[in-house]
């Protein structure tokens, strides 16, 4: 797909995933990347990092603001929706705030999106969202209908909108393996809270990756997964200590609230619209009546556990090398 004469509108845009798919989308040439976000500092950080490139515009403010939304909506082709209130135990704490944000600015965001006959919109979902258990994956559940949902919209025009749904991404802000190196750092033992807890492992570069297919394939309505492989979190944990030269010391502490055993990217509600699509999954709207036999069970991350600790290592190297050549604070 051309990039080099779209406008293009990344919100929440600076952060890990932003800072990513703007490298990316100026090495496939868009004409103009514009960041919707909140924070003055991470904006001010992104900007230098990119040498205050003209092609990258920033714009102060919130996805609740419907109308801040529809200013710097103007004139833009493609959207990636990643804003979000994600940490968990924020959001049990708070519902209504990620109500705020995770339903009601996303809805902002689609009527924005329709008014401007925008030509794509491309939603960044979670596993949390699959069967959610807490209320960022409630959230997170029913924003993805109202995507889906908006391609039938009276209003719509010829927008396509879909989702990406992907798990914790390795070295993102606030995943696992920077808060397990800064225990180290500090010299305490490494908090797991269950032993058999197990998540899809999956590096900034493959979400990316994931986004830019969702991007070139969208018809409208479905649902991209990327395939990807799983860990026990405790593995995680021995092999960061083994990188980091430094003997494996943990302790239990139990679940958080609203932190499932498994994570889950297919449900077997989804399993007979789930088009195997190579590295990819392509889960199809409920309006596509073809069935597809291709996933045989639920896409669970306690499906297929990595037992080749050195597969885990280099996934983690691969990772590191890729984050020093695209920081993100």
């Amino acid at each position: 797909m051309e990039y080099n004469n779209k406008i293009i509108l990344v919100t929440g845009g600076t952060g890990s995933f932003g800072n990513y798919i703007t490298h990316r989308l100026f090495e496939e040439g868009a004409k103009e990347i514009r960041i919707l976000s909140r924070d003055e500092k991470k904006q001010y950080d992104m900007r230098n990092r990119y040498n205050s490139d003209p092609r990258l515009k920033f714009f102060l403010g919130d996805i609740r603001d419907a109308a801040r939304v529809d200013a710097v909506m103007e004139g833009v082709d493609i959207v990636y929706q990643a804003a979000a209130l994600k940490q968990v135990p924020a959001c049990e704490m708070s519902p209504y705030e990620a109500v705020k944000t995770n339903i009601i600015g996303v809805e902002n965001i689609i009527q924005s999106a329709l008014r401007h006959a925008v030509e794509k919109v491309i939603c960044v979902s979670t596993d949390k969202a699959v069967k959610p258990v807490n209320v960022m994956g409630m959230t997170k559940a029913i924003q993805e209908r109202l995507m889906l949902s908006a391609n039938h919209a009276p209003a719509n025009k010829g927008t396509r909108f879909c989702v990406v749904r992907y798990g914790n991404v390795m070295l993102s802000r606030g995943s696992v393996i920077p808060f397990f190196r800064e225990l180290l750092e500090q010299d305490k033992p490494l908090t797991i809270t269950d032993e058999r807890m197990t998540r899809f492992l999956l590096t900034l570069n493959d979400a990316i990756d994931l986004v830019m297919y969702a991007t070139e394939h969208t018809k409208g309505g479905e649902t991209f997964v990327k395939k990807a492989p799983s860990s026990l979190i405790i593995d995680l944990a021995r092999i960061v200590c083994d990188m980091e030269e430094t003997e494996f010391n943990y302790t239990l502490i139990g679940k958080y609230p609203g932190e499932k055993i498994h994570e889950i990217l297919i449900t077997e509600e989804e399993l007979q619209r789930t088009e195997d699509k190579g590295d990819y999954f392509v889960v199809h709207p409920w309006w596509d009546k073809r069935i597809f036999t291709d996933l045989e069970e639920e896409y669970s991350s306690g499906m297929e556990v990595v037992q080749d600790l050195t597969l885990i290592k280099e996934l983690i190297i691969a990772a590191d090398i890729k984050a020093e050549l695209i920081p993100v604070d």
